[in-house]
């Protein structure tokens, strides 16, 4: 028997998902962007094209503001997004991307969806569609 399989199920979950993030990393190094972490990539993939306030960005992500203005702080120091005034709200900003961010977006859209795909062929695709279902199902309140 595996003893992978004695491990809890958090742990196997902890462990698939560092797993993930591992590939996602290495997906993004392969295609140019060795400082994007996977959560900045994820981060540029909920921004809109005309830009995105924090707090949305924030309930996209299913993360606290706090947690979100970190990852925009850093993705505005990396020069990926910036912040500017709302045009329907003068006291709120908006996160847009300037053409870096709009690049990087690119690459991360390709290198995640690289990692999904390489992860359907080891599983195959039955037990692919199971996993998402049944990760799906556990996601969902009782």
């Amino acid at each position: 028997m595996d003893p992978t399989m004695d491990q809890p199920l958090s742990r196997m979950l902890l462990e698939s998902y560092r797993s993930v993030e591992e590939e996602t990393v290495a997906a993004l190094a392969d295609r140019g962007e060795l400082g994007l972490s996977p959560s900045q990539a994820a981060a540029l993939l909920l921004v809109d094209r005309s830009g995105t306030r924090l707090t949305e960005l924030a309930a996209r992500a299913q993360i606290t503001k706090q947690a979100m203005m970190q990852v925009v702080d850093d993705l505005e120091t990396a020069g990926s997004v910036r912040r500017v005034p709302d045009p329907t709200d003068a006291r709120a900003k908006v996160v847009r991307l300037t053409a870096r961010g709009l690049r990087q977006r690119a690459e991360a859209r390709k290198a995640i969806s690289a990692v999904e795909a390489r992860t359907r062929r080891r599983l195959g695709a039955r037990r692919y569609d199971t996993l998402r279902e049944t990760l799906v199902a556990l996601l969902q309140p009782d």
